[in-house]
């Protein structure tokens, strides 16, 4: 990828466009990105089929109408031009505003229409809704990995664009190994991220699940769940006494620690006899070969 001079990192040229304004701020945040406002009929615009949130919240596309009823669309919507259909526009941050718009009755939006390729536009979907919190873990990590696969970044590369710790993007990107049921409930909001990120060290997941629904468990008690079941090979045998709960979740603290400070999924497997190894998971040459220069390898 080309260095930071050639490509700035997504927030600060995003920030002028998308980030939270106060009234008559942003036509200046316009001003100042050399994007010019103006207004467009809804029906003129279409949603971005790159936009990693698939779920609005019925409830709060009611609440946005009724301020959008009183005070109009304070923030205006980012869109690029869709090729081959003249003066309609694709959106690329703002889907939310403009559902919204519609249902506060409104003909016209303020947009700044921006020159971006279809990868700019995906990041640029991901950054907004990130920012805001707006995304479930899921979508979050369905977002990244399409970034990693039709795009090639690495999770380095992906997490200093976004400024995302590696730790989290590596982590948000394990939910994805969830059975499709599960990350269905965290879609829904009946599970936590938490709780999904607890539920990828049990053996059941899809059981706990269902017990985390009917009987609410907290991550805590889910954890604790993981730590009380022993590994495959953890049978005692002579001279070699089972790992207690309070060891394995020690050893789960110490591949977060890890995993924190390197920036990589790090899995910890130890002996009684107090061997053990470290495994570093990388998903490309490209981190591999960042990692031996994080290590201090040639």
């Amino acid at each position: 990828m080309a260095d930071d001079t050639a490509r700035p990192r997504l927030g600060r040229g995003l920030a002028a466009l998308i980030g939270d304004f106060s009234d008559g701020a942003p036509e200046e945040a316009a001003r100042t990105a050399g994007h010019a406002q103006r207004k467009v009929a809804v029906e003129f615009l279409r949603p971005n089929p790159r936009n990693p949130r698939r779920r609005f919240s019925e409830p709060e596309l009611d609440e946005l109408a009724a301020s959008i009823r009183q005070r109009g669309v304070i923030q205006p919507i980012v869109v690029r031009a869709l090729s081959g259909v003249p003066g309609t526009f694709e959106i690329v941050a703002g889907e939310r505003r403009w559902r919204a718009a519609q249902r506060a009755g409104l003909n016209e939006v303020p947009v700044v229409v921006v020159e971006i390729d279809d990868r700019t536009s995906l990041e640029y979907a991901i950054l907004e809704n990130v920012q805001r919190a707006d995304l479930n873990a899921i979508e979050e990590a369905s977002g990244y990995e399409r970034l990693m696969g039709e795009f090639k970044y690495t999770q380095a590369e992906l997490a200093d664009l976004l400024g995302k710790s590696r730790s989290h993007l590596a982590n948000t990107l394990r939910l994805l190994q969830l059975p499709p049921g599960i990350q269905d409930r965290v879609i829904a909001s009946e599970i936590t991220a938490g709780h999904a990120r607890a539920l990828l060290s049990v053996r059941d997941p899809e059981a706990v699940a269902r017990r985390i629904v009917a009987e609410g468990l907290s991550v805590r008690e889910v954890e604790a769940l993981a730590a009380a079941e022993a590994p495959q090979d953890d049978t005692p045998r002579p001279g070699r006494p089972r790992r207690s709960a309070e060891g394995d979740a020690a050893l789960r603290s110490l591949e977060d620690v890890l995993g924190r400070a390197l920036g990589y999924s790090v899995a910890v497997k130890a002996k009684a006899s107090g061997e053990g190894e470290i495994r570093i998971r990388y998903t490309s040459a490209e981190e591999r070969d960042a990692l031996c220069r994080k290590l201090g390898g040639a």
